[in-house]
């Protein structure tokens, strides 16, 4: 046991502590998403065409191999994006992860667009946020995408994110 460890100690070891914390709940978000994503875009391409209820058959098969292969690909595109962001210092990162999340809603829309679908109607105030969300796909919260564990994954980056701030404050 180490006696007499000051202030100055405490507070890095509380920020090395943290940043730990912080690393692992990264690391969580992106494997969720990773894991995710492809089973949530094809799953949003499905249920706008079930919706619209217009397209062929073959409209409809064609639609969900290129969702399935959407899938794939915005969650390779979210992950890095993800990734770059989480390798920041905590100071430097101007954008969130959930930021990053409700972007997803490009490639499931490049689909349906490409389909012939039109746009939804929506909530002004989601036209506003999120203008480029055509069908009104965007994810209200991560546990919208695959289940709980990564609105909690969400919550822990936060929570550990404030948790290395304050301790460079000192407390």
């Amino acid at each position: 046991m180490m006696v007499g460890m000051g202030a100055g100690c405490e507070a890095v070891g509380e920020e090395a502590r943290a940043l730990r914390a912080l690393a692992e709940a990264g690391d969580a978000l992106v494997a969720g998403i990773e894991r995710s994503v492809p089973t949530w875009v094809t799953a949003q391409v499905e249920r706008i065409l079930d919706a619209w209820g217009r397209a062929s058959p073959a409209v409809c098969l064609d639609a969900e191999r290129a969702a399935a292969a959407a899938g794939v690909s915005a969650a390779h595109r979210v992950a890095s994006e993800l990734r770059a962001l989480l390798t920041r210092d905590p100071a430097e990162q101007a954008r969130t992860p959930a930021e990053i999340v409700r972007s997803v809603v490009r490639e499931p829309t490049a689909v349906l667009t490409a389909v012939g679908v039109p746009p939804v109607e929506r909530d002004p105030f989601d036209e506003r946020a999120v203008p480029e969300d055509r069908y009104d796909l965007a994810p209200r919260s991560l546990a919208d995408l695959g289940g709980p564990e990564l609105g909690a994954a969400l919550l822990a980056w936060g929570m550990a994110k404030a948790a290395v701030l304050r301790a460079r404050l000192g407390g």
